[in-house]
């Protein structure tokens, strides 16, 4: 990793090596024109090349069916909690959303104000330390609402949950897409914001079944129905031109690795290397249920807030750094997304061990 330490932040998060270098130069050069990546027109021959083949490199890794629509958009995945409802509600049936954390509770926030919410499952009985097995709509949802994957409390769905093919399921997928192999066809919308496994904060991916693109309403402001997104190539105003440049770059990466299996496989032996030095730690505890782990976020936490507090200084001191958790919850996290290096695993694990013999 050259100079460089190991970025254990939630968002923005690391990106490769490769991608970043390649980054720079085309900040001066894009492709050969004489023009950054930054300066050229969203309408430009050269621009028009970054778009399609970053589209083209996420059907292609995902496996995205022709009936659906690749949108880079802004506004993050906080724009998405209300543009998913406002599209897809207003007929008088409720949205079911399953409630796993603060990003879940953000959505169903979003969705109360454009029509019923129903929340089909929830883990906050037991602190969101869990994704629930089971969900129980209501009659006739509109869709049902998931997040993948739960940053701040290490969570993450293994399964989608069974549903009537009745009910689109919707997916804020921001902390693990890309992350290992999914059937997109079962899935009615994908939203997520690129700045943890996809490129840098500033744009969108939406994958959208063309039923829902068409299903949205037509009152709305312009912006807002993905209908115009669709039919503009997501250019009816200026797109994020160079984060979407960066997203194409990561797409070529993860094609360099092997694709989707090959993350998986890579983000499994890196998460379970931590996971192992926590389970044998009489010093550390982990935050998530053993059948609930994250892959991406790593939640733990020591006896003591005081010794956490110690713990993630001390780890900035050896160039670990980003490993204080989310201030609503405490301890610590490791967010070891696609490019996280193995390394940097090891490096921890190498520190909690130290840490332990120190305070234990």
């Amino acid at each position: 990793m050259s100079d460089r330490i190991y970025n254990f932040s939630s968002g923005p998060a690391v990106l490769p090596e490769p991608v970043l270098r390649r980054a720079q130069g085309a900040l001066w050069d894009l492709n050969g024109t004489g023009i950054g990546a930054m300066e050229h027109s969203h309408r430009s021959p050269a621009f028009t090349a970054v778009i399609e083949r970053a589209e083209a490199s996420l059907r292609s890794l995902a496996g995205i069916p022709d009936d659906y629509r690749v949108l880079f958009l802004t506004g993050g995945a906080s724009t998405q909690f209300f543009m998913v409802p406002m599209n897809l509600l207003g007929d008088g049936r409720a949205a079911d959303y399953v409630n796993t954390g603060v990003w879940s509770k953000k959505a169903i926030k979003e969705a109360r104000r454009f029509g019923p919410v129903h929340v089909a499952a929830s883990s906050e009985d037991e602190d969101f330390s869990y994704i629930p097995e089971r969900v129980h709509l209501s009659e006739g949802p509109a869709y049902l609402h998931i997040t993948s994957n739960n940053t701040i409390y290490g969570t993450e769905f293994t399964r989608e949950p069974e549903l009537p093919a009745t009910v689109p399921l919707i997916c804020d997928a921001s902390s693990d897409i890309l992350s290992r192999p999914i059937d997109v066809s079962r899935y009615g919308l994908i939203y997520a914001g690129a700045q943890k496994n996809l490129g840098p904060a500033g744009v969108t991916v939406v994958i959208i079944r063309d039923d829902l693109v068409e299903a949205g309403r037509d009152d709305l402001p312009t912006m807002l129905q993905y209908r115009t997104h669709a039919d503009a190539g997501s250019r009816f105003n200026t797109p994020p031109t160079f984060a979407v440049y960066v997203l194409a770059e990561v797409l070529a990466w993860i094609e360099d690795q092997g694709g989707l299996t090959a993350m998986a496989e890579h983000n499994q032996a890196k998460a379970q290397l931590i996971y192992d030095a926590l389970d044998r730690s009489e010093l550390f505890r982990t935050m998530a249920r053993p059948d609930s782990r994250s892959r991406m976020n790593i939640c733990f936490r020591t006896p003591s807030p005081e010794l956490d507090v110690r713990f993630a200084a001390e780890a900035e001191q050896r160039g670990l750094s980003g490993l204080k958790g989310h201030r609503s919850v405490g301890g610590m996290r490791a967010s070891i997304y696609n490019a996280f290096p193995p390394a940097g695993c090891r490096a921890l694990v190498d520190f909690m061990d130290e840490f332990e013999r120190a305070h234990g």
